[in-house]
């Protein structure tokens, strides 16, 4: 059996090797850190959100993206929730909103009773809101570890702490290192999110809630324990030092807008990531001399990283395919 060595164990790194042994491949992988899902996987926001994230996108995000849910509910099953997403505005943003509609499909508009129905914690506050149906979220730490395991128990052998093994002879490496392949990969640049976890027991949210804003839109993502993921800023930096004051004030000002109980919640964790994009900030598989690299995921990991594996793995099963013969 053919035996690939997977570099990094984020997103794209278990989705790559999720993929090969699908395909009936023996796989390795080593990741720097102590465990699986850290770096920029560990600060996403988990939305599986094709039609919101077309906003903002190239059209192949959203056609990329769609099957991104049914995706992760095989791999690990029962953690996707397909509860939609719900877009909101203050009246004075609400031409953002009608802005927000025309560049999307996907979407209903609701009006003030919509939103206390979908939402009953926000009920009177918001007149009209966009509900995209078919989207889904999960919690990305909870999932990257349920992946992993899963992979272990199909055979997968991890390697922690960047130890690669010795004289050991591969089909193939795959780089899926996010950011570390930075200066490695022509063209591809840094840019940092920054988030933070609100935990409050007073406000219950059933789905992802994206508030439009002229400056900073952001988005609450509902976690078990009463917490809430509030993120994110896309900063032009490779730094990834501490969330800055400007951002921290942001981001606890659009949550107490949304619901003022969020002024008394604990903020329990703050974080920052620099997630790697190219120019047109689309995600690509690309030759190497060892073999190919995923790069370039930007803000999509979750959403996008399923295609990007299942490309890379049908390019690899063909050459395997040919060699055969």
């Amino acid at each position: 059996m053919s035996t690939f060595l997977v570099k990094g164990a984020g997103v794209a790194g278990l989705a790559m090797a999720h993929e090969l042994v699908r395909r009936g491949f023996s796989v390795e992988v080593i990741e720097k850190a102590g465990a699986a899902g850290l770096g920029a996987s560990h600060f996403a926001g988990g939305m599986l959100a094709p039609y919101c994230e077309r906003e903002a996108a190239e059209e192949i995000v959203l056609t990329l993206g769609l099957g991104a849910a049914g995706w992760w509910e095989e791999a690990v099953p029962g953690e996707v929730r397909r509860r939609g997403t719900l877009v909101v505005a203050q009246p004075r943003d609400l031409p953002d909103l009608v802005r927000f509609a025309a560049r999307t499909t996907g979407h209903v508009w609701i009006d003030r009773k919509g939103v206390t129905y979908l939402e009953p914690a926000l009920a009177g506050r918001f007149e009209k809101a966009l509900f995209f149906e078919q989207e889904a979220h999960l919690d990305p730490r909870r999932a990257l570890a349920r992946l992993a395991g899963r992979l272990r128990e199909r055979g997968v052998v991890f390697h922690f702490g960047g130890h690669e093994p010795q004289d050991r002879r591969f089909a193939g490496v795959l780089d899926c290192t996010g950011p570390a392949a930075i200066p490695r990969l022509s063209g591809m640049r840094g840019v940092r999110g920054e988030m933070l976890y609100l935990e409050t027991a007073d406000v219950t949210l059933s789905r992802p809630i994206r508030m439009l804003h002229p400056r900073h839109p952001i988005y609450i993502v509902p976690r078990d324990d009463h917490r809430f993921m509030v993120g994110a800023t896309m900063i032009e930096a490779e730094d990834d030092g501490p969330i800055t004051a400007r951002s921290l004030m942001e981001f606890l000002n659009a949550a107490y807008t949304l619901h003022p109980a969020f002024g008394e919640a604990r903020v329990v964790e703050t974080g920052t990531g620099i997630r790697p994009a190219f120019a047109n900030n689309i995600p690509q598989v690309i030759e190497t001399e060892e073999g190919l690299a995923i790069a370039g995921m930007h803000r999509h990991g979750f959403l996008l990283a399923p295609a990007m594996a299942v490309r890379a793995a049908d390019i690899l099963l063909a050459r395997h395919s040919r060699l055969k013969g």
